[in-house]
């Protein structure tokens, strides 16, 4: 079945992850990406995180799944005069270029909507395209410092710390994506296009867009979390195996089932505990410890079956290990195969939007340095010769040598 996005072209000039990660998830949903990489090394997360047993990037083939390469030298004015042949027909350009980079090549958004009013120009930045630090660049790491998250993650008596995964770049991806799908929308009522801008610092505060509101109203400022939460019944216990699990409820249910499940009938005429907010703010960090110490006695994993026979909402916690083979992620694709041309395939994470007529699905591998280059010209209308006295003129083509030459 064909994706969602069949038809649409992208123009993907990004690099590293945030923006890749947006153009990925694209491909994903059945729109012709094609990677602009510069000829000398391409994207610099080609060598990121390789794997021996492989022989592949991890990274880049996460990031770059199911796109087309073509490696185009935009400082000369053979290669500019490519993109915006390239431009006449792509319904969308992304970058994460620094704000003034794409500018300085000739190729900003004035100048790419001369050659396509209609295209989709979509920038995933840093802060923004306006204030004061807008031309700075960005990692996710500091997208996390500035955003807001790194203040509230971590022991409370421990330095600020970033998440294990990198967030602020992938929900900055995610936005970007749904910002290109919007304005696609808006394209398709109006026949306009237009300029968009993602950046990490205000997806990241949009993920915390609760904890940041409540700061608006009250004034206060969050604390951190001693461990996964203040309450009792919103945090993670270890059972007799070395298992940790987690108890999600935010409901005032089931108190008297948990007494009994632990075999603390006791509890129930304990003052302390015999409110809602005794037990889940006066007195919380006392029943946490009354249930670390009962919990301790059985598996997790037993623990969790009786939890979730009461209606008490609990999962294991679990690694990457048990998510791989979790029946629930096997059952919802959420892993797929993909095949790969001089060996066994290879299993990755996919986008998780689930559609009916139209599914989300990886289309096949990164693709190497500048691999459909001469594809994507022959595409565009460019005869043989005409791709030759490209190479010739060094606006094409992957140039490792020059790399080595530079080095």
């Amino acid at each position: 079945m064909p994706g969602a996005l069949q038809g649409i072209r992208v123009l993907d000039m990004t690099l590293w992850q945030q923006g890749t990660s947006a153009s990925a998830m694209l491909a994903d949903l059945g729109a012709d990406v094609i990677k602009i990489e510069e000829c000398s090394v391409g994207d610099p997360g080609r060598g990121f995180h390789v794997i021996e047993a492989v022989g592949l990037s991890a990274y880049f083939q996460a990031l770059n799944r199911g796109k087309r390469s073509i490696a185009l030298n935009l400082k000369t004015e053979a290669g500019r005069s490519v993109f915006f042949r390239l431009t006449e027909t792509a319904d969308v350009f992304i970058t994460n270029y620094r704000p003034g980079v794409t500018e300085s090549l000739g190729i900003g958004y004035k100048e790419t909507a001369r050659a396509n009013p209609a295209i989709v120009y979509a920038r995933a930045s840093g802060y923004g395209r306006n204030g004061p630090d807008a031309q700075n660049g960005s990692f996710d790491i500091l997208g996390q410092a500035r955003g807001g998250l790194m203040a509230v993650t971590g022991d409370p008596d421990r330095t600020p710390k970033n998440t294990g995964a990198p967030i602020a770049d992938q929900v900055g991806g995610m936005m970007a994506a749904f910002g290109v799908l919007a304005a696609l929308l808006y394209r398709e009522r109006t026949g306009e296009g237009q300029e968009i801008d993602v950046s990490l610092l205000g997806s990241v505060m949009a993920l915390q867009s609760f904890n940041i509101t409540s700061y608006l109203f009250s004034g206060e400022l969050p604390e951190r979390f001693p461990r996964a939460g203040r309450t009792p019944f919103w945090n993670v216990y270890q059972g007799s195996d070395g298992k940790w699990f987690a108890i999600g409820m935010l409901l005032n249910r089931g108190w008297s089932d948990i007494c009994e499940l632990i075999g603390r009938n006791d509890l129930e005429d304990d003052e302390r505990f015999s409110s809602y907010r005794g037990r889940v703010r006066d007195h919380a960090a006392e029943l946490i410890e009354v249930l670390d110490a009962e919990f301790a006695a059985k598996p997790a994993a037993e623990w969790v079956s009786k939890l979730c026979e009461l209606g008490m909402y609990s999962v294991l916690v679990q690694d990457y290990e048990d998510i791989c083979r979790d029946p629930q992620v096997l059952a919802n694709g959420y892993i797929e195969d993909v095949p790969r041309p001089d060996g066994d395939p290879v299993k990755m994470v996919t986008t998780p939007v689930q559609m009916s007529r139209s599914p989300a699905r990886i289309q096949g591998l990164a693709p190497e340095h500048g691999q459909h280059t001469e594809a994507i010209l022959l595409e565009a209308g460019y005869t043989w010769d005409e791709i030759e006295a490209l190479r010739a003129d060094g606006a094409i083509g992957a140039n490792h040598d020059a790399e080595e030459a530079e080095s």
